[in-house]
């Protein structure tokens, strides 16, 4: 079991104190560090236990600062399972955020558009979730100190943060679309016969990451929101050939509108 103590400790005596907000931004995800004050900044290879970021598109930083009049502690980079981590390895920073106090936990990703009626480059509040990972982070023996060894998943995300989500995306105009997101492990892409298979189960978009956090986070009772950027589109009956350059490229675009969101919402948190 990795110690997550000693990450915090670690990050205690370099300065990090009192967490309110934790967020975790994904692929091409990383212009809300605009808006925080940054007051520390750490490379994942400096904190210990924690892995290093081996995708070329996640910086690996873990930052504290001020916005919106909360302390935050944000993630720019996650780790996937793809990439060979455990699982714990992949929830330790959102464990981290927890112990050093955070109420509550933003998550955002770039995802695939399973649902035809989703426009590319738009935004999707994610309501619920379907769990296609091997692995779960609560596999093996259970940390009480962290939770139940049977968290209830009947409402894995916030309705408080996702009813103010959409009271700011209607203020500002934002299209927010709301559906389930399917994580699978990646990393390829899908086939088109997968995105049928997707679809067919009730998903409106897919990722390869998310969920094990989103676990976590439940596990330990701490409130969550999710977004997604909707970067390609996964109608396999108009499938196109599409590279992680061109995902990055729609995430970056786009992102404006989730900076927006999540900067506004921190503030009324």
């Amino acid at each position: 079991m990795i110690d997550i103590q000693e990450s915090v400790d670690w990050l205690n005596k370099r300065g990090v104190g009192q967490v309110d907000v934790g967020i975790v931004l994904g692929t091409g995800l990383h212009g809300l560090v605009s808006k925080i004050n940054v007051l520390k900044e750490f490379n994942y290879s400096m904190i210990p236990n924690f892995p290093i970021a081996t995708v070329e598109f996640h910086f690996g930083k873990l930052i504290y600062g001020e916005m919106g009049g909360k302390k935050i502690l944000a993630c720019v980079g996650r780790f996937h399972y793809y990439e060979g981590y455990s699982m714990d390895e992949v929830v330790l920073p959102v464990r981290v955020m927890k112990l050093l106090g955070a109420k509550g936990i933003l998550l955002s990703n770039a995802a695939g558009a399973l649902n035809p009626d989703f426009t590319l480059g738009s935004l999707m509040l994610i309501d619920d979730h379907i769990n296609l990972q091997p692995e779960n982070p609560l596999r093996g023996p259970n940390d009480d100190s962290l939770g139940n060894r049977f968290p209830d998943m009947l409402e894995p995300y916030s309705k408080k943060l996702n009813s103010m989500l959409k009271e700011i995306a209607a203020e500002k105009g934002i299209v927010l679309n709301e559906g389930v997101y399917v994580s699978v492990p990646g990393p390829n892409l899908e086939t088109r016969a997968e995105y049928r298979f997707l679809r067919t189960i009730g998903a409106d978009a897919v990722g390869m990451s998310t969920v094990p956090e989103v676990i976590a986070c439940k596990h330990m009772g701490v409130p969550c929101c999710a977004i997604s950027i909707l970067t390609d589109a996964c109608d396999p009956a108009r499938l196109k050939h599409t590279s992680i350059q061109e995902i990055i490229a729609v995430a970056e675009s786009n992102e404006v509108y989730l900076t927006d969101l999540y900067s506004e919402l921190v503030t009324r948190m």
